[in-house]
């Protein structure tokens, strides 16, 4: 295969499924050149469990997207999710060398706020700036040029586990590649399907996946706090093959082609076909036995996720006046958007990746918004220098490496 083209390539390694998108760089355009997807077995809710199997997933989604791209991948950007993911703010305070502010005032003021207690099994996967206050005047987003004597910056901190983190990598590497840098799932899904006029006036993202639903707030144009809650597609799955007495494959395709969140939305005469477990026969059941086996744990997920959002601060109605976006695989379900905005109040849409060409109609999904986020990442990792990859097991040395360059993550 031709390895002369300039590409970037997201690996998204979910519970449910594994999804590498492919993109090329053209006159500093992305365009979307191939796509590979994989039944991901071997990971719950986001951590890996069986690394072979996970080793094979992605094997086989990496295959299928170098046979539509005609292009060899050797090297990746990962998504990472689970439970064990954990976010928080923190905030830091410096004395200005001289009295102008430069680059060297905000690299030591992100590494004061980053100087914060993490217990030894947890590693910092971002730092994202927020905010820097220039002698009490707040609400700056780049201070270099301005003249002052105290500078403070508010910044996000993103930790994960260090062992999840390292059996993904390690996964991706026993496939045969290299990881250029891992990336919260639900931050990578904003770059995908947020607007820059969203993010000002305040939104809240909800990435509903197979093991987990990911949680990402932003207010005045800047990231204010993450979380993660450990339910998803999956419980709804296992429901309905309780619920209905039927396999969980059967049961994972009557919820995707059948499925609807609430039982006002279904019609009284709607009849659907559920096989038997065992050999025994096939029954014909209405379509609102199925929506009210769902109904009571879609309400339980968006009940634990207003709850989660809660106890992080970030369930003020004025602060995220756009509202929601629902994104991820779990949220295609008829009816989701309707139960969200009956819990929340809040205005609802669905997140569509958007900002790529090329094969855009192919990931025009919310299945693909951390996958299209990841390329979208990429890429500007790309156009702005900065290439990396982790090797070794201490995967988290390029957060010392990368400690002049948060300054610019902004998500």
């Amino acid at each position: 295969m031709a390895k002369e083209k300039n590409i970037v390539v997201g690996l998204d390694v979910g519970t449910t499924k594994i999804c590498c998108v492919v993109a090329e760089i053209v006159e500093g355009e992305l365009e979307i050149i191939g796509l590979g997807t994989h039944p991901s077995r071997g990971l719950r809710k986001g951590v890996v469990v069986n690394i072979e199997a996970t080793v094979e997933s992605i094997t086989s989604a990496v295959e299928e997207a170098e046979l539509m791209a005609g292009q060899e991948i050797e090297s990746v950007y990962v998504g990472i999710a689970g439970g064990h993911i954990k976010g928080f703010n923190s905030h830091g305070v410096i004395a200005v060398k001289g009295s102008e502010v430069g680059q060297h005032d905000v690299d030591r003021v992100v590494e004061a706020a980053k100087a914060v207690n993490i217990p030894m099994d947890r590693e910092v996967i971002h730092v994202i700036p927020q905010e820097f206050i220039v002698d009490n005047q707040d609400g700056i987003a780049s201070p270099i040029g301005m003249n002052g004597v105290r500078l403070e910056g508010k910044v996000h901190i993103v930790t994960g586990a260090v062992t999840s983190a390292q059996n993904i990598i390690h996964s991706v590497n026993r496939a045969g590649i290299e990881v250029n840098d891992i990336v919260v799932e639900q931050l990578a899904s904003s770059l995908a399907v947020l607007d820059e006029d969203e993010k000002e006036l305040g939104v809240g993202l909800i990435d509903m996946g197979g093991g987990t639903c990911d949680i990402a707030m932003f207010m005045n144009g800047s990231l204010k706090g993450t979380s993660v809650v450990a339910i998803g597609g999956n419980h709804l799955t296992n429901d309905v093959a309780i619920g209905l007495r039927t396999p969980n494959r059967e049961a994972e395709k009557i919820k995707r082609y059948y499925g609807c969140a609430t039982t006002a939305m279904v019609s009284e005469d709607e009849i659907i076909e559920v096989p038997g477990v065992g050999g025994r026969d096939a029954r014909r059941l209405s379509r609102r036995v199925l929506a009210g086996i769902i109904e009571p744990r879609v309400t339980e997920i968006f009940t634990l996720i207003q709850r989660e959002a809660e106890l992080n601060g970030l369930a003020d109605k004025t602060k995220i006046a756009s509202g929601l976006v629902l994104t991820g695989g779990a949220s295609i379900m008829e009816g989701m958007p309707e139960v969200a905005e009956a819990i929340f109040d809040l205005p609802i849409r669905r997140g569509l990746p958007k900002g790529p060409t090329g094969l855009s109609d192919l990931v025009s999904s919310p299945l693909y918004a951390t996958a299209v986020g990841l390329i979208i990442y990429g890429y500007r990792e790309h156009m702005s220098g900065r290439s990396h990859k982790l090797r070794g097991r201490n995967i988290f040395d390029k957060v010392l490496g990368r400690m002049k360059e948060w300054v610019t993550e902004f998500f």
